[in-house]
């Protein structure tokens, strides 16, 4: 859903938004400080917004903390508004210039550090609140931090509990922090041994014995023109304010000149991590960033190897969620990634993806899919055909999808497997699986016919619909309205049908007697269900077991112990499409036609069924449609016969 930039300044809900890169998906966020409270992620970004008139249109422009968190780092929780700028009692009501946020965890508190413009005179300066949670509410101190004036603010709480404050405002400096967290302890330094050249946003932490400054740096200079961007750097050091030994790059500058950088790292559940902000989602203007997310690794010296940054990011994402399969991990040569919508960008991307070429998109757990199948959203300018596959391009094949876009309809009556979205563009398509993997593992989609482009794809599971019997499973009843819900059913057998106009009485007497002859020869598959409902829904059972969807013909049986001859009874059945019935081998009922499912859509003449086993099939028959088809045995009065025994 689209919002405007101000709209959540007032909001306390919890949002979430999905797995991979930009994690936050609903409005810009930059600066990212990320932080572990009660073995949970928090996220504590700024707020990127669109100027409002009579701000500067060009430049950042920022009102408002929100925190997020997150316990897989795949689905966040945006917890609301923490801090917003009206409320900050020293600081402009109408600055926006709420820059890069920290927060830290001592004496039981929560400390939330910001920069803002004071009220009076220029610059910036740090203010402080405090919360007993890192949700918040946090309660703003009168002042801010006397002697400090900057941007940035970074703090480290070391192990022996003493804190330690870093900023930038002329370079990047440093000092000590008094007990109550909310004043400087001692002399301000000025970091040494960091490189010459434009540094803001320092992120210091300590990793074993090593102290890690690291922050935004300009490497290049502005001869010739050149607009050089940040990258990402650090130092180390024995000591928590140096003097630092500068070692590198953490990231490099980002490739579409993307002006800005800023960042965070922290180890969770033994992984370490980067945090940094991109303009993913406002590609032409660099005010407007987005938090990433991308793994760290540390060599065996303590120095940080460089961080790529991917279109995939961290964590796993479920089957059963939407796998934004342009956020891919790898791409073959030739694949390309556009914004669904150029004006409203926050609806994402999609990937388009040439003949013979193929995307992977790592971290899929499957756990969560137990009778699934597929729904793609896709499009492309002629028919085409792609794959899902397990692992590689020639890996197993999960499902085959063959896509017929110049039409909705091929010919009158005939299944389509595609149908249009609201746009009229991109085709939305329910596919059976033909293979479901276990555990996590990567998806490739490979394109097999002409260029393809893909949204995303999901997989969803069935209702359970029915339950299959186990052998010497106790024998069932009908239900209280006395519907037979215990059937053997054999896999679909595929009919030439293009059209239901042709069940006529003759037509599928023929049929069924021609089928019916055949049966013993018949090589099918047979399962033995319990039907959830009244209705065994026959397309349900052919999607799971058969596959032959439409065009198909369904053998139904089942075995009946009367416990008591029961004269004038009729059998009433319904069916989705022509259906014939037999008991004990002669024909009972004849459902002509193109029908609908309807209870009691048809009745014998008066039956009795006599003490003893009783053998009931039935044959259903449909071409473009669902099919299904209930029945039950009802006695003189009309009431359900609901004393059987169904082996």
């Amino acid at each position: 859903m689209k919002r405007h930039p101000l709209t959540l300044l007032c909001l306390g809900l919890s949002l979430t938004a999905a797995a991979q890169n930009p994690i936050i998906r609903d409005q810009f966020t930059a600066d990212p400080t990320a932080r572990v409270f009660n073995n949970k992620v928090y996220l504590y970004p700024s707020h990127d917004i669109v100027p409002p008139e009579g701000q500067r249109q060009d430049w950042f422009c920022m009102a408002d903390y929100h925190v997020f968190s997150s316990e897989d780092l795949t689905e966040w929780t945006d917890h609301g508004v923490i801090v917003s700028q009206e409320r900050v009692p020293w600081g402009k009501p109408d600055g926006f210039s709420m820059w890069a946020p920290d927060c830290v965890y001592k004496n039981g508190k929560y400390y939330f550090y910001f920069p803002n413009g004071p009220r009076e005179g220029r610059g910036f300066a740090i203010g402080v609140a405090t919360a007993d949670s890192p949700e918040g509410p946090f309660t703003l101190e009168q002042q801010p931090i006397k002697g400090v004036i900057g941007i940035d603010p970074c703090v480290l709480v070391d192990n022996d509990g003493q804190a330690y404050i870093y900023w930038s405002g002329m370079g990047i400096r440093g000092a000590k922090l008094q007990e109550n967290m909310k004043e400087v302890d001692g002399e301000r330094q000025e970091m040494k041994g960091l490189p010459d050249g434009f540094k803001e946003g320092p992120f210091a932490f300590r990793r074993g014995d090593w102290y890690y400054l690291t922050f935004p740096w300009v490497r290049g200079s502005k001869e010739n023109g050149a607009n050089p961007t940040e990258t990402l750097a650090y130092a180390m050091s024995k000591s928590p304010l140096g003097p630092w030994d500068f070692k590198g790059i953490i990231m490099a500058e980002h490739t579409n000149s993307c002006w800005t950088n800023h960042h965070s790292l922290i180890e969770y559940r033994g992984q370490w991590y980067l945090f940094y902000h991109h303009n993913d989602y406002s590609p032409r203007d660099d005010k407007r960033r987005s938090v990433c997310i991308d793994k760290v690794t540390f060599r065996a010296d303590g120095t940080i190897e460089e961080v790529k940054p991917t279109l995939r990011g961290v964590g796993i994402t479920s089957a059963t969620s939407r796998v934004e399969i342009d956020r891919y991990s790898q791409a073959s040569e030739g694949s390309a990634v556009a914004l669904l919508d150029t004006t409203d960008t926050f609806q994402g991307w999609y990937v388009t993806i040439p003949q013979g070429g193929s995307v992977r998109y790592d971290g899929v757990d499957f756990s969560t899919v137990t009778d699934g199948y597929l729904v793609v959203r896709a499009k492309a300018d002629e028919n085409t055909t792609f794959c899902v596959r397990q692992g590689s391009a020639k890996g197993k094949v999960i499902a085959r999808i063959q896509m017929t876009v110049k039409s909705e309809i091929t010919r009158p009556g005939a299944p389509v497997p595609f149908r249009r979205d609201q746009s009229g563009q991109w085709l939305m398509q329910t596919v059976p699986l033909e293979y479901t993997p276990q555990g996590t593992t990567a998806l490739v989609v490979t394109c097999e016919g002409t260029p393809v482009s893909i949204d995303w794809l999901q997989f969803k599971n069935r209702p359970a619909y029915f339950a299959p019997v186990v052998k010497n499973a106790s024998p069932a009843t009908p239900d209280d309205e006395g519907y037979i819900r215990r059937w053997r059913l054999m896999e679909p057998l595929a009919v030439d049908v293009r059209s239901n106009v042709v069940f006529t009485y003759s037509w599928l007497r023929e049929k069924f007697s021609s089928e019916l002859s055949r049966l013993p020869k018949q090589k099918g598959k047979w399962h033995t269900l319990d039907s959830k409902t009244y209705n065994m829904k026959l397309f349900r059972f052919a999607e799971r077991y058969g596959r032959q969807t439409y065009g198909s013909f369904f053998w139904c049986e089942t075995v009946i112990d009367c416990p008591e001859d029961m004269p004038d009874v009729r059998l009433a059945a319904g069916s989705n499409g022509a259906s014939m019935w037999w008991l004990d081998g002669q024909e009972v009922l004849l459902l002509e036609g193109d029908r609908r499912m309807v209870r009691d859509d048809g009745m014998s003449a008066r039956l009795t069924l006599t003490k003893g086993r009783h053998v009931l099939r039935s044959a259903v028959i449909n071409g473009p449609g669902l099919s299904d088809m209930c029945v039950r045995f009802i006695d003189e009065n009309n009431k359900p016969i609901t004393n059987l025994n169904i082996q």
